[in-house]
C-alpha cells in the first residue's frame, strides 16, 4: 500500500469524525416539531421551588392506640390473607412538639430480634377465646417481619408501618393487639 494514500485515507477519516461528532453535539437545541415541549407549572398559591407531597391515599383508621413521648399509632388495616397470615399496616406518628426516639421495648426482649435492631418485634396478637398469643413472625436470619430500622420521629412526623402474623384459626373473629409501651385495642379479622 501507497504511504500517500494510506494518509489520504487517515485524514479523511479523521475529517469524517470529527463531522460526524460535531452534527451530533447539539442535537437536541431544538424541540422536535412534532414532539410538544415539557413545561413544569407549579399549582397556583404555590412557589415553584417548593418540593409537592404525593397526595396521601384516604384510609379508614380502625383503632389508635397512644405510647409514650406523644407516639399514636393508627392500625389502617388488618388483613387475612389465604396463606395463613395477617397482616397489619398503619401509621407511627410523633404528635409531639419536639423529636422523640422510638422506644426500644417496641422491638419486644427476645434476643433473636433485638439484635437485629428497632423494630415492632415485640407487638403480639392476643385470641382470648382460643387462648393463644401470636408473635411476630421472623425470617430464616431471626428478623421480624415488621417495619425495622425506626430510630426517631421528628415533631408532627409518622412513618407508615407493617407487622405480620401467623393467622389465628377462622373461628377467631378478633384479637387484641399489644405493642410494648402502647395500649392495646380489640382488633377484627376479615
Amino acid at each position: 500500500m501507497n504511504v500517500r494514500y494510506a494518509r489520504r485515507g487517515l485524514a479523511s477519516l479523521a475529517v469524517a469524525s470529527v463531522a460526524l461528532l460535531a452534527g451530533g453535539c447539539g442535537a437536541e437545541d431544538k424541540p422536535i416539531a412534532n414532539k410538544p415541549a415539557t413545561t413544569t407549572v407549579a399549582p397556583p398559591g404555590t412557589s415553584g421551588t417548593q418540593e409537592q407531597q404525593p397526595a396521601e391515599e384516604p384510609t379508614e383508621t380502625l383503632a389508635v392506640l397512644k405510647g409514650r413521648k406523644g407516639l399514636e399509632l393508627a392500625i389502617n388495616s388488618v388483613e387475612r390473607d389465604a396463606g395463613g397470615f395477617v397482616t397489619i399496616k398503619g401509621r407511627l406518628k410523633n404528635t409531639s412538639e419536639t423529636a422523640t426516639i422510638i422506644p426500644a421495648q417496641m422491638s419486644g426482649d427476645e434476643t433473636e430480634v433485638v439484635k437485629h435492631g428497632n423494630s415492632l418485634g415485640g407487638a403480639t396478637l392476643v385470641d382470648s377465646v382460643g387462648k393463644k398469643r401470636y408473635y411476630v413472625l421472623r425470617d430464616t436470619d431471626g428478623r421480624p417481619l415488621t417495619t425495622s430500622a425506626l430510630d426517631s420521629l421528628g415533631p408532627g412526623k409518622s412513618t407508615p408501618v407493617f407487622m405480620q402474623f401467623p393467622a389465628p384459626p377462622a373461628s377467631t373473629t378478633e384479637v387484641s393487639f399489644q405493642l410494648p409501651t402502647f395500649e392495646p385495642a380489640t382488633l377484627k379479622l376479615s
